[in-house]
């Protein structure tokens, strides 16, 4: 049998005081009474040792845990200061129960909105993102001058963006992120977020003009004109600086084309022309113009 010497790792006594030593000596205690078992009967574990192990193991978790809890009579800049250095370290999950009791216990303090921000920031990185838009806003409504609420604003306008599904679902969320992304550019305009905050509402308006597109080009190849060109003139009115606002415009005028209603093809048509003539469609609807020349009149009824 090999022979196992258990040796305490030796550290100075000003860096293993109190609970820290008294870890060491327990995990050291653990790791010798394994090796022990481990290399007993040419290294051969035993059911009962492997049990007798797991049981040790759960006990040094518990111990480790119990080490690292706050004192209860910490101060509000000693419990922040103990809260952030949990958040640092993406212990999301206790730093935010750290904010909330100092928040609860601290809410004349003028660190108390920060700690606010930081309980919200908690629940965002934990992709709880409902609840982190609560928070956001109730520092938005409950600490109005604090340096936190542009930051605020933007983090809850994203937080509904994060929500926001593909375009073929339900677009509550992306609605609600865009009336909190336009609420942030009428009070922070001046941000240095506000330029981020364009390009979302950019992407956002193209989601929602992309599934009112895909509903009106649906209609079109099932020749439902009419219902098409609703969903069409709805891009067009509401998401005119959309990506999809071009060919909306030129599926339009072939509706109204297909409907033989000429005078408004032709002038759904001529605007197509006049406004995107580096369109690829432009060509179609020259012959489409064309056509309507020769098959009515100037007042849009049919020529005999």
């Amino acid at each position: 049998m090999m022979e196992v010497r258990c040796i305490l790792s030796k550290s100075p006594a000003s860096t293993v005081s109190g609970m820290s030593f008294w870890k060491n000596l327990f995990c050291n205690q653990v790791k010798c009474w394994c090796a022990k078992r481990f290399l007993r009967n040419d290294n051969v574990v035993s059911w009962t040792s492997l049990h007798r192990l797991i049981i040790f193991s759960l006990f040094l978790a518990l111990f480790a845990c119990g080490g690292n809890k706050a004192r209860p009579n910490l101060t509000t800049e000693e419990r922040f200061a103990y809260a952030t250095k949990l958040f640092n370290d993406k212990d999301y999950f206790d730093a935010r129960t750290q904010f909330r009791i100092l928040i609860l216990n601290a809410p004349g303090s003028t660190i108390v909105d920060q700690a606010q921000f930081y309980l919200a920031e908690c629940h965002f990185n934990m992709d709880e993102y409902i609840i982190a838009a609560s928070e956001y806003e109730k520092l938005i409504r409950l600490y109005p001058r604090s340096a936190f609420l542009d930051d605020a604003q933007y983090k809850n306008a994203l937080c509904y963006d994060k929500l926001s599904p593909k375009a073929d679902l339900d677009q509550k969320y992306t609605y609600k992120a865009i009336e909190e992304y336009q609420r942030f550019m009428e009070e922070f305009s001046t941000s240095e977020l506000a330029g981020e905050v364009e390009k979302r509402l950019s992407t956002l308006r193209n989601k929602l003009a992309k599934k009112e597109f895909n509903t009106g080009n649906l209609y079109r190849k099932m020749a439902l004109y009419e219902a098409a060109i609703y969903s069409f003139d709805d891009v067009l009115n509401r998401f005119y600086d959309s990506q999809y606002a071009e060919t909306a415009h030129f599926y339009k005028g072939e509706c109204l084309f297909k409907l033989q209603r000429w005078n408004e093809a032709r002038t759904a048509l001529e605007q197509f022309v006049q406004k995107f003539p580096q369109s690829s469609n432009h060509s179609q609807a020259r012959s489409m113009l064309e056509e309507i020349s020769r098959n009515a009149g100037v007042d849009g009824t049919a020529k005999n």
